[in-house]
Formats: C-alpha cells, structure tokens, sequence
C-alpha cells in the first residue's frame, strides 16, 4: 500500500495524449493531486467543456486524481516547500542525481517539462534536487509520460 504523498507538476506539456496518460499513471500510482503549468493541456476547455481527446487516453483518470491549473511554477514550488514537500525535478542536465540514489520522501512533488525543452530554468533552480533516469541505449530520453511512470515506480 502506497502511504507516501506525491504531487506531479506538468509543466508546459505541449500533447493532450502525454498529458492524459500522465492522469492514468497517476491514478494508477495514487497521486494526490496533478498541477497543471502554463501551456500544459487541461481536462476541460476554455468552454469548461470535458475534452473528449482527454478522456479517450485517460480512461476517466481525470475524475479521479485531483488537479489544478496554474499559470505560472513559482508560487506552486515556493507553497509545495511550505508545506513540507521535496521537490525533485526530472530533466537531464550536468548536474542531475540517478533517480535511484534518491531518498525516498515521505512528501514530495515530481516536476516535468515540456517534450523538446524540457523543465524550465526556474523549476530547476527552485528544486531541491535535480533527478535523471539513466539511459543505456542510444536514445537520449524517454517520452514525458513514460519517464513519469519510471520515476513515480522508483519513488513510490
């Protein structure tokens, strides 16, 4: 049984089907809330219509994982930390841990980025850990959904 608390920060997600399949893998991993950052796709439209694109990746995870819209990360870490989360950002950079060697928190907030840029320079530097999957094919990464499944799998 999952008793850690774990927030996910999506990030400028440019894809509703990368963002919906992060809902489904919430669900499945009992996450207790998805933050949905700037151009990241929500499950509603500006119309506060269901998405039905959405909803056929999601399977309905939507209804089931809390979530929020925010426009902008900085206050969401600066809360996240207030109220005694870890933040551990997903990216490649020189500087990153192997997820592996992570401790594993009690609370935290896993941060992922947009699929060609990546977790913005403010994220990364609000974080307290910069955290990397280790690759050994010739792939650099993996697709945004897929990596989150990954480190959601190792933390929890």
């Amino acid at each position: 049984m999952i008793t850690k608390t774990c927030v996910l920060i999506l990030e400028n997600i440019r894809s509703v089907e990368n963002t919906a399949s992060i809902f489904r893998t919430a669900d499945g991993f009992r996450v207790s809330k998805i933050i949905l950052i700037g151009t990241t796709p929500t499950p509603i439209d500006r119309f506060n219509r269901k998405r039905q694109d959405f909803a056929k990746v999601s399977l309905g995870a939507e209804n089931m994982v809390a979530w929020e819209y925010q426009k902008r990360i900085r206050s969401v870490i600066s809360n996240l930390k207030k109220d005694g989360f870890r933040i551990i950002a997903l990216e490649q950079t020189s500087d990153a841990k192997d997820l592996k060697s992570l401790p594993k928190p009690e609370k935290f907030a896993v941060i992922v980025g947009n699929e060609i840029t990546g977790v913005s320079k403010e994220a990364l530097n609000a974080s307290d850990v910069v955290a990397e999957i280790p690759m050994l094919g010739s792939k650099e990464s993996l697709n945004v959904s897929v990596a989150t499944g990954v480190a959601l799998f190792v933390l929890l």
